[in-house]
């Protein structure tokens, strides 16, 4: 899910938009193969209730099919990062507009590795957000190292523009005296700020090289977002944040610039399914399964 920005101007990918007049306004519940922040530019401000988004690390990393201990023609190329140099700036470029259009009662989650989280910070504060928490998501493993500890965890920075007025559901997921057998709450314990959850690996589909379980998407939406509220990911990649809100019930827009993610994504959304697969198969599962799920009409 990580692409390339040019710093200052706008994009290759932005120019032969408008070049084009391909889109004059943007639609919800449609993806845009564009610049982000030239979409952005598009919408109205103070028309997003979410935003979920998984933006470049700025750390070198190239994803190609053959970093993958998996089937190399199942795993889409395309993954781009930006010079280190250009990250605060290239930061504060979309946290800019995704200010402008979030709603007052909005809350922004945001992804980032440890290496680029100062830029992250420093954005956020100067583009105005409000932290509400600094939340760890802990996943299953890393990569093997031998001189230094092996890194198996994200950051995700949960804010907003108003601390008063955002949306947050604390009982969404579990009653509030709900407990397990051993008699811990589970609502204490799901609300912790170090969330355990694995990542996800589809055996036999095609993927993107990386993506956020669907699990961490579906949590984030069930505490900080309502049916038909609008949930904006500027960094689509796969269109995991897109194809869950519709699985969930909200209204979603994203934007991506590298054709193949977007194709793939757009294949997603426009099959019904949580998975694709080269093979013809009919399955019918339940729309509360998100791994296997059929998006509902």
């Amino acid at each position: 899910m990580k692409r390339s920005y040019p710093k200052g101007k706008p994009t290759r990918h932005a120019k032969a938009t408008a070049r084009r007049g391909a889109v004059q306004a943007i639609e919800i519940d449609r993806i845009y193969h564009m610049d982000c922040v030239e979409g952005m530019r598009l919408m109205p401000p103070s028309s997003v209730d979410l935003v979920v988004t998984d933006p470049p690390f700025a750390i070198e990393f190239k994803a190609k099919r053959s970093n993958y201990n998996r089937t190399q023609s199942r795993v889409l190329e395309g993954y781009n990062e930006i010079p280190q140099k250009e990250y605060f700036d290239f930061t504060c470029r979309w946290m800019t507009e995704v200010y402008r259009v979030l709603k007052e009662s909005g809350s922004m989650f945001v992804f980032s590795g440890w290496n680029n989280l100062k830029d992250i910070l420093n954005a956020l504060a100067q583009t105005g957000f409000v932290t509400v928490n600094h939340i760890i998501w802990k996943y299953q493993f890393g990569v093997v190292t031998s001189r230094r500890f092996v890194t198996s965890h994200y950051h995700c920075l949960y804010v907003c523009k108003d601390d008063v007025k955002r949306k947050f559901f604390p009982y969404a997921r579990f009653p509030k005296d709900s407990s397990d057998r051993s008699g811990k709450s589970l609502h204490y314990a799901d609300k912790e700020d170090v969330w355990n959850i694995n990542r996800e690996y589809w055996h036999g589909d095609q993927k993107t090289p990386t993506k956020l379980p669907a699990e961490l998407i579906r949590k984030i939406l069930q505490y900080s977002s309502e049916e038909n509220d609008i949930v904006l990911d500027p960094f689509l990649g796969s269109g995991q944040v897109a194809v869950v809100s519709k699985l969930m019930k909200r209204r979603f827009v994203g934007f991506e610039i590298v054709r193949e993610y977007y194709a793939f994504a757009k294949r997603r959304l426009d099959s019904g399914r949580y998975r694709v697969s080269d093979h013809a198969e009919s399955r019918t599962t339940s729309s509360l399964d998100l791994f296997e799920a059929r998006l509902p009409p």
